[in-house]
Protein backbone atom coordinates (compact mmCIF):
# COMPACT_ATOMS: atom_id res chain seq x y z
CA UNK A 1 0.00 0.00 0.00
CA UNK A 2 1.58 2.89 -0.81
CA UNK A 3 2.07 6.13 1.23
CA UNK A 4 -1.45 8.44 -1.05
CA UNK A 5 -3.60 5.54 -0.12
CA UNK A 6 -2.33 5.88 3.41
CA UNK A 7 -2.50 9.55 3.77
CA UNK A 8 -6.07 9.56 2.52
CA UNK A 9 -7.19 6.99 5.15
CA UNK A 10 -5.03 9.28 7.37
CA UNK A 11 -7.46 12.11 6.34
CA UNK A 12 -10.42 10.06 6.41
CA UNK A 13 -10.32 8.99 9.96
CA UNK A 14 -8.87 12.10 11.39
CA UNK A 15 -11.64 14.20 9.28
CA UNK A 16 -14.63 12.52 10.19
CA UNK A 17 -13.22 11.41 14.18
CA UNK A 18 -12.98 15.30 14.11
CA UNK A 19 -16.89 15.73 13.19
CA UNK A 20 -18.00 13.07 15.20
CA UNK A 21 -16.24 15.13 17.77
CA UNK A 22 -18.00 17.99 17.07
CA UNK A 23 -21.43 16.65 16.71
CA UNK A 24 -21.01 14.86 20.08
CA UNK A 25 -19.62 17.71 22.48
CA UNK A 26 -23.98 19.57 22.75
CA UNK A 27 -25.19 16.74 23.76
CA UNK A 28 -22.22 15.76 26.46
CA UNK A 29 -22.18 19.32 27.71
CA UNK A 30 -25.93 19.35 28.39
CA UNK A 31 -25.49 15.89 29.65
CA UNK A 32 -22.90 16.92 32.15
CA UNK A 33 -24.60 19.93 33.08
CA UNK A 34 -28.05 18.29 33.56
CA UNK A 35 -26.53 16.13 35.47
CA UNK A 36 -24.77 18.44 37.86
CA UNK A 37 -28.37 20.22 38.13
CA UNK A 38 -30.17 17.40 39.33
CA UNK A 39 -27.36 16.20 41.61
CA UNK A 40 -26.58 19.74 43.63
CA UNK A 41 -29.96 19.97 43.33
CA UNK A 42 -30.75 16.32 45.00
CA UNK A 43 -28.24 16.99 47.57
CA UNK A 44 -29.87 20.52 48.48
CA UNK A 45 -33.44 19.13 48.71
CA UNK A 46 -32.22 15.63 50.81
CA UNK A 47 -30.89 17.77 53.46
CA UNK A 48 -34.64 18.37 54.58
CA UNK A 49 -36.31 15.14 53.59
CA UNK A 50 -33.36 12.43 53.57
CA UNK A 51 -36.01 9.71 54.50
CA UNK A 52 -39.01 11.29 53.75
CA UNK A 53 -40.94 8.94 50.73
CA UNK A 54 -40.71 11.15 48.53
CA UNK A 55 -36.73 11.65 48.88
CA UNK A 56 -36.22 10.09 45.11
CA UNK A 57 -33.74 10.99 42.56
CA UNK A 58 -34.64 14.07 40.41
CA UNK A 59 -37.02 15.88 43.33
CA UNK A 60 -33.97 18.34 43.65
CA UNK A 61 -35.21 18.98 40.04
CA UNK A 62 -38.98 18.92 39.94
CA UNK A 63 -38.47 21.48 43.49
CA UNK A 64 -35.88 23.68 40.92
CA UNK A 65 -39.03 23.79 38.53
CA UNK A 66 -41.80 25.06 40.86
CA UNK A 67 -39.01 27.62 42.31
CA UNK A 68 -39.39 28.62 38.75
CA UNK A 69 -42.30 28.84 38.43
CA UNK A 70 -43.10 30.53 41.36
CA UNK A 71 -40.61 33.39 41.15
CA UNK A 72 -42.27 33.80 37.22
CA UNK A 73 -45.14 34.28 39.15
CA UNK A 74 -43.49 36.85 41.35
CA UNK A 75 -42.24 39.05 38.71
CA UNK A 76 -45.47 39.14 36.86
CA UNK A 77 -46.94 41.79 39.51
CA UNK A 78 -45.23 44.90 40.01
CA UNK A 79 -44.03 43.87 43.52
CA UNK A 80 -42.34 41.01 42.84
CA UNK A 81 -40.36 43.39 39.66
CA UNK A 82 -39.63 46.02 42.28
CA UNK A 83 -38.05 43.01 44.37
CA UNK A 84 -35.90 41.51 41.36
CA UNK A 85 -34.75 45.08 40.31
CA UNK A 86 -33.62 45.76 44.19
CA UNK A 87 -31.70 42.31 44.54
CA UNK A 88 -30.43 43.46 41.20
CA UNK A 89 -29.28 46.47 42.22
CA UNK A 90 -27.88 45.07 45.20
CA UNK A 91 -25.69 42.52 43.25
CA UNK A 92 -24.50 44.63 41.15
CA UNK A 93 -22.77 46.90 43.69
CA UNK A 94 -20.88 44.04 45.53
CA UNK A 95 -17.18 43.78 43.77
CA UNK A 96 -16.40 40.26 41.89
CA UNK A 97 -20.51 39.54 42.16
CA UNK A 98 -21.14 42.19 39.74
CA UNK A 99 -19.13 40.99 37.48
CA UNK A 100 -20.45 37.13 37.31
CA UNK A 101 -24.15 38.47 37.89
CA UNK A 102 -23.04 40.87 35.26
CA UNK A 103 -22.12 38.68 32.70
CA UNK A 104 -24.61 36.03 33.10
CA UNK A 105 -27.04 38.66 33.07
CA UNK A 106 -26.10 39.71 29.45
CA UNK A 107 -25.82 35.72 28.30
CA UNK A 108 -29.51 35.00 29.40
CA UNK A 109 -30.56 38.93 27.42
CA UNK A 110 -28.41 37.66 24.50
CA UNK A 111 -30.46 33.69 24.55
CA UNK A 112 -34.10 35.52 24.96
CA UNK A 113 -33.53 38.55 22.92
CA UNK A 114 -34.44 36.62 19.96
CA UNK A 115 -38.31 36.63 20.80
CA UNK A 116 -38.65 40.18 20.77
CA UNK A 117 -37.36 40.59 16.92
CA UNK A 118 -39.84 40.02 14.50
CA UNK A 119 -37.51 38.96 11.64
CA UNK A 120 -33.85 38.77 10.16
CA UNK A 121 -32.97 40.80 7.36
CA UNK A 122 -29.41 42.05 5.92
CA UNK A 123 -28.42 45.80 4.76
CA UNK A 124 -25.78 47.04 2.84
CA UNK A 125 -23.57 47.77 6.46
CA UNK A 126 -20.67 49.67 7.54
CA UNK A 127 -20.87 50.21 3.47
CA UNK A 128 -22.13 49.72 0.00
CA UNK A 129 -21.19 46.34 -1.14
CA UNK A 130 -20.92 44.62 2.46
CA UNK A 131 -23.83 42.78 3.41
CA UNK A 132 -24.39 42.70 7.47
CA UNK A 133 -27.20 40.53 9.00
CA UNK A 134 -29.63 42.48 11.19
CA UNK A 135 -32.80 41.99 13.27
CA UNK A 136 -35.72 43.90 12.69
CA UNK A 137 -36.97 45.83 15.58
CA UNK A 138 -39.45 48.61 14.15
CA UNK A 139 -40.62 51.12 11.41
CA UNK A 140 -41.43 54.21 11.44
CA UNK A 141 -43.85 55.97 9.01
CA UNK A 142 -44.02 59.23 6.69
CA UNK A 143 -47.20 61.49 7.06
CA UNK A 144 -46.57 62.52 3.39
CA UNK A 145 -47.25 59.87 1.33
CA UNK A 146 -46.81 55.89 1.80
CA UNK A 147 -42.62 56.40 3.17
CA UNK A 148 -41.27 54.36 5.92
CA UNK A 149 -37.88 53.23 7.43
CA UNK A 150 -36.53 50.33 9.22
CA UNK A 151 -35.18 50.03 12.39
CA UNK A 152 -32.43 46.89 12.76
CA UNK A 153 -30.43 46.11 15.51
CA UNK A 154 -26.96 45.08 14.15
CA UNK A 155 -25.32 42.82 16.36
CA UNK A 156 -21.75 42.12 17.25
CA UNK A 157 -19.78 38.99 17.08
CA UNK A 158 -19.85 36.98 19.32
CA UNK A 159 -21.65 39.15 21.86
CA UNK A 160 -24.80 40.29 20.12
CA UNK A 161 -26.25 42.31 23.51
CA UNK A 162 -24.10 44.77 21.98
CA UNK A 163 -24.59 45.97 18.31
CA UNK A 164 -25.34 49.35 16.17
CA UNK A 165 -28.91 50.70 15.81
CA UNK A 166 -29.33 51.54 11.77
CA UNK A 167 -32.35 53.58 10.61
CA UNK A 168 -32.74 53.01 6.94
CA UNK A 169 -35.47 53.03 4.12
CA UNK A 170 -37.36 49.83 4.23
CA UNK A 171 -36.61 49.40 0.20
CA UNK A 172 -33.08 49.38 0.92
CA UNK A 173 -32.94 45.96 3.00
CA UNK A 174 -32.55 42.71 2.26
CA UNK A 175 -35.00 39.90 2.74
CA UNK A 176 -34.23 36.44 3.74
CA UNK A 177 -36.01 33.39 4.76
CA UNK A 178 -33.34 33.02 7.59
CA UNK A 179 -35.07 32.33 11.22
CA UNK A 180 -33.90 34.25 13.99
CA UNK A 181 -33.07 31.25 15.94
CA UNK A 182 -30.47 30.24 12.83
CA UNK A 183 -29.43 33.96 12.90
CA UNK A 184 -28.30 33.55 16.51
CA UNK A 185 -26.81 30.46 16.26
CA UNK A 186 -24.72 32.21 13.53
CA UNK A 187 -23.56 35.11 15.36
CA UNK A 188 -23.25 33.38 18.38
CA UNK A 189 -20.84 31.11 16.47
CA UNK A 190 -19.21 33.59 14.96
CA UNK A 191 -19.97 32.59 11.53
CA UNK A 192 -18.95 28.90 12.28
CA UNK A 193 -22.79 27.23 12.48
CA UNK A 194 -24.19 27.68 9.02
CA UNK A 195 -27.41 27.15 8.14
CA UNK A 196 -28.50 24.76 5.63
CA UNK A 197 -28.97 27.42 3.19
CA UNK A 198 -29.55 31.18 3.07
CA UNK A 199 -32.12 33.27 0.25
CA UNK A 200 -31.92 36.74 -0.45
CA UNK A 201 -34.06 39.11 -2.41
CA UNK A 202 -34.30 42.95 -2.65
CA UNK A 203 -37.96 44.15 -2.23
CA UNK A 204 -38.75 47.62 -3.77
CA UNK A 205 -41.76 48.95 -4.37
CA UNK A 206 -43.42 45.82 -3.83
CA UNK A 207 -41.42 44.02 -6.38
CA UNK A 208 -39.22 40.98 -5.29
CA UNK A 209 -35.84 40.64 -6.73
CA UNK A 210 -34.56 37.32 -5.96
CA UNK A 211 -30.45 37.68 -5.25
CA UNK A 212 -29.90 34.38 -5.09
CA UNK A 213 -30.02 31.18 -2.56
CA UNK A 214 -26.36 30.33 -0.60
CA UNK A 215 -25.11 26.80 0.39
CA UNK A 216 -22.34 26.05 3.11
CA UNK A 217 -19.27 24.81 1.75
CA UNK A 218 -15.44 25.29 -0.02
CA UNK A 219 -14.94 27.66 -2.51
Amino acid sequence: MNWSVLKIIENHVQGRTLAGLVALVPLIVTIVVLFFIIQRADDFVFLFIRNQPWAFTGIGLVALIIFCYLIGLLIAIPLGRAIMGGVSRVLRTIPVVKTIFGVTEQATAAVTSQFNFSRVVFLEWPRQGMAAIGFLTGHMYSSEGNRSIAIVYIPTVPNPTSGNIAIVPEDDLMETDLSVEDAMKLVFSGGIVLPESISLARVRNSDSELIGQFFPGQL
